[in-house]
């Protein structure tokens, strides 16, 4: 167990960190203006070839729009929840944000999480909602990463009991991929730069970069500014690498951003060994 850690309602699942080994691609595509955020994402991987992988948006225009933030829990069955929706009038404009593309229930679904400013000039952050409520404003470029061999699945989870993106196997295609890389899911109390730097260091990775990267941590803390007090989380990653120090020893460098459930955001360069996960966290791990 890590500093500050939370005690789930479900027992301890023993793979900390669930991880499908894989090989993946990056390709450039337009969101499509008119049309649900899901969908968009959707024609962009299968344009390519791929059913899932992970996703960053830059600035991105989104009306209507709807999401959530994090909140504290209703019951005892949860550690943490989500709040009620909110549905801002007028567009929204992303300020960037990560997310994770795959299926539930058998349908394409994603996790985003993201900062923005709304109408009114009102920065805010938060989990967007796969559903008709958000819809592209605006054609905007995306930067995407398609897994073969891997896919996301919402699925049960008994530990926090939620339903959460977790890595599967799935039969590899003749789409054209480049990349070793892995679908990871880590689970709750784990370091998340640490879990991930023993996760390289296992597979003989010496170099990488993490694509996507959306989930929640306990609280958080930074290099670069003040720690947050809040536990309740929603966090993605900006840019993650892994590369070798002056000693040459293999060293996570991840900035981030985040909400937490009063609504206020943070930003920063997170601190390493102390950033355990709330809930969730699921990335993609490219080698370079």
């Amino acid at each position: 167990m890590t500093p500050r850690a939370k005690r789930q309602p479900g027992m301890p699942e023993p793979e900390r960190i669930k991880w499908i080994e894989a090989r993946g691609r990056s390709f450039d595509f337009t969101l499509t203006p008119g049309i649900p955020l899901l969908e968009s994402v959707r024609r962009g991987f299968t344009a390519e070839g791929f059913v899932s992988g992970a996703l960053e948006l830059g600035p991105t225009v989104l009306e209507p729009f709807a999401y959530v933030i994090p909140s504290l829990p209703h019951s005892p069955e949860f550690v943490a929840y989500y709040s009620e929706t909110f549905r801002p009038a007028g567009p929204t404009t992303l300020i960037d944000g990560a997310m994770t593309f795959g299926t539930r229930d058998g349908a394409p679904f994603f996790h985003c999480h993201a900062l923005w400013r709304e109408a009114d000039g009102m920065l805010m952050g938060g989990h967007i909602l796969p559903t008709p409520e958000t819809v592209v404003a605006e054609p905007t470029p995306v930067s995407a990463f398609g897994l073969d061999g891997a896919i996301f699945d919402g699925s049960p989870c008994r530990e926090t009991n939620f339903k959460l993106f977790e890595p599967f196997a799935a039969t590899a295609t003749a789409v054209t991929t480049d990349r070793r890389c892995f679908a990871i899911r880590m689970r709750p109390n784990i370091d998340l730069l640490t879990g991930l730097e023993d996760f390289c260091r296992a597979h003989g990775i010496r170099r990488a970069r993490i694509r996507g990267g959306v989930g929640s941590t306990i609280e958080a803390r930074f290099d670069d500014r003040p720690p947050t007090q809040n536990f309740a989380t929603e966090v993605y990653i900006r840019d993650g690498r892994f590369v070798r120090d002056a000693s040459g020893e293999l060293c996570a460098r991840i900035s981030a951003a985040l909400v937490d459930y009063t609504g206020a955001t943070a930003e920063g360069t997170l601190t390493r060994g102390d950033n355990p996960v709330l809930m969730t966290f699921e990335l993609v791990l490219v080698e370079e």
